[in-house]
């Protein structure tokens, strides 16, 4: 997997998903075992890069780029996943060898077994270091002294959290029925309707995974149903709206909601369609760019919509470690200008007297907060509902910033903006 996303510049949710990877026959343990390889090596791929570096005589040629993978591969078995000294140097040797290159084995021998020898260890409380230049410049920029700890929060494992359909089970007997199936899990210290598991486990292994009572969601993610406001009957659209996390929990949440989701990709609507029809629940599914709705938009205005808006996902780095691989400083323009189109675009089919929820998971100030401070200074009809009565994240010039790691939850950022009422 790991060749795939340096080679190939796939993510980890892409080759997961893949016709290749369920083709595969190995065990559930070497299975799980290849995804905590995989997602470990992008987690630390810049400190093994560097590492590395200062192990070779001489850099290895571009066509031999599969080796220096290799290479890191077995030096985070060695350092962080504490493999067999023997096992890890063999079966490092061996994917090499199934490359076609059996002239790296002495190589690999070498420089792994020298980390052996010389007690080399991997500071897995280090920060600086273990992002690409330009998103460690950007961290600093925006949050100064506190960069260093929201870095290092991105390099933490994600906890795997659910959420509860509350409308349906009750969330202590939720977390009873988990118990009684040997899964350990607790009430989520800011959100209400989330469960922290102290040990992440397959999905089919919930009690109640597959009729709807319990999704697997960050608890930040869960926030935005909770602050959307959706009267009974509302007419709602999810913008942006795949994998379809946050259209299933308003569906949940509230009553008789005349739903819209909508998302420019076909595939991703596939995903959204399928959790659908677990939870129960019917929405008008719509294939389309949110910021041209001229393609898809029926007339029919919004009570309410959710923008949850595509971004740099800085602040999910700790759940998509892939992410520092595969993103570039020269995406974030054309990410911003998109935003921006977006938002805009959006607000024209929002009711005098709407509401719009804004959000990423982000933790960069302009596609957050300076993002928004610009969108006011267009929109003369639109004002901040402020979020300062919220027990979770920090006040932010405008709207509300939780970073990664607050509350153990996934950074975010949420503004609600509320479109003046027809005169």
């Amino acid at each position: 997997m790991a060749l795939r996303v340096v080679n190939q510049g796939r993510s980890l949710d892409e080759i997961l998903a893949s016709d290749w990877y369920r083709s595969l026959t190995a065990s559930p343990r070497d299975l799980a075992f290849s995804r905590e390889l995989a997602y470990g090596f992008c987690r630390w791929y810049f400190a093994l890069a560097a590492l590395l570096a200062g192990r070779l005589q001489k850099p290895l040629r571009d066509r031999d780029r599969d080796i220096e993978v290799i290479l890191m591969l077995g030096l985070y078995q060695l350092l962080s996943m504490k493999v067999d000294a023997h096992a890890a140097v063999n079966e490092t040797v061996q994917l090499a060898r199934e490359q076609g290159k059996n002239w790296a084995s002495g190589l690999i021998n070498a420089v792994l077994r020298g980390v052996i020898r010389d007690g080399v260890s991997l500071d897995e409380n280090a920060a600086s270091g273990t992002y690409p230049g330009w998103m460690q410049a950007r961290f600093e920029r925006d949050w100064g002294k506190r960069a260093e700890q929201v870095m290092r929060q991105g390099n933490r494992r994600p906890p795997m959290t659910l959420r509860v359909d509350t409308r349906r089970v009750d969330i202590d007997a939720m977390i009873a029925r988990l118990a009684a199936a040997g899964i350990e899990g607790s009430k989520h210290s800011k959100v209400n309707c989330a469960i922290e598991l102290s040990n992440p486990c397959e999905v089919s292994a919930l009690p109640g995974f597959s009729e709807g009572l319990l999704s697997v969601q960050d608890a930040a993610a869960q926030l935005a149903a909770l602050l959307l406001p959706c009267a009974a009957g509302a007419r709602v659209l999810d913008a942006c709206a795949a994998p379809g996390g946050k259209a299933m929990h308003l569906l949940q949440r509230h009553e008789a909601l005349d739903l819209d989701v909508l998302d420019s990709s076909e595939p991703r609507l596939e995903r959204l369609r399928q959790n659908l029809r677990r939870i129960g629940a019917g929405a008008r599914v719509l294939v389309g760019d949110a910021a041209a709705p001229e393609n898809w938009f029926d007339g029919n205005p919004y009570d309410a919509i959710l923008a949850d808006v595509p971004c740099s996902a800085s602040g999910v780095l700790r759940r998509h470690p892939d992410i520092r691989l595969l993103r570039r400083e020269s995406d974030i323009m054309p990410l911003l200008e998109m935003q921006r189109q977006i938002i805009d675009s959006l607000w024209r089919l929002l009711k005098p007297g709407g509401s719009m929820l804004y959000c990423t998971c982000s933790v960069f100030r302009d596609e957050n907060e300076i993002q928004i401070e610009g969108f006011l200074e267009r929109h003369a009809d639109c004002r901040e509902i402020s979020l300062g009565g919220a027990c979770w994240g920090e006040a932010a010039s405008v709207g509300r910033q939780i970073l990664t790691g607050s509350d153990n939850m996934d950074g975010f950022y949420y503004a609600l903006l509320k479109r003046a009422a027809a005169v």
